[in-house]
């Protein structure tokens, strides 16, 4: 099962993620990965968080415009050449990786996270699977 991302776009001028760290924290809510794409004038903010539907409910209410999408949270063992645990089954199945960030800490067995989005979601997340890669739901949200 996938997890939520949540996007938002933000003008490209000081303090604009503070204003969304501080409503999120206010509500006591934590942001456990993120990543930011920019351009001269907006960016995009992605992230998972520990409660995605206050999280969206949260922005909302401030005015902010919320994408949310489904994420695949996948461990990834920790030596070189270790995503290839991940991509090759990917590639083989025709999945596109479309990004991907890492996750502010670490799974049950100790190896890293990485949150990870794909051209077909549900799919990725069999492959994976079936391949022996430890994917998450919904208790990637309380680690």
């Amino acid at each position: 099962m996938p997890v939520k991302q949540i996007s938002v776009s933000l003008e490209n001028i000081p303090g604009m993620f503070l204003a969304v760290s501080e409503y999120l924290g206010v509500e006591g809510i934590n942001i456990r990965a993120i990543t930011v794409a920019d351009t001269s004038d907006i960016s995009t903010v992605r992230f998972v968080t520990d409660d995605p539907q206050k999280t969206v409910n949260v922005l909302k209410s401030h005015g902010y415009a919320v994408k949310e999408t489904d994420v695949i949270a996948v461990e990834v063992p920790d030596h070189p050449g270790g995503l290839q645990a991940i991509l090759k089954p990917l590639k083989a199945s025709s999945i596109n990786v479309l990004y991907f960030y890492p996750f502010l800490g670490r799974g049950e067995s100790g190896q890293p996270i990485v949150i990870i989005g794909v051209d077909k979601t549900e799919e990725a997340v069999a492959i994976l699977r079936k391949n022996w890669v430890h994917t998450f739901d919904t208790e990637i949200y309380s680690l």
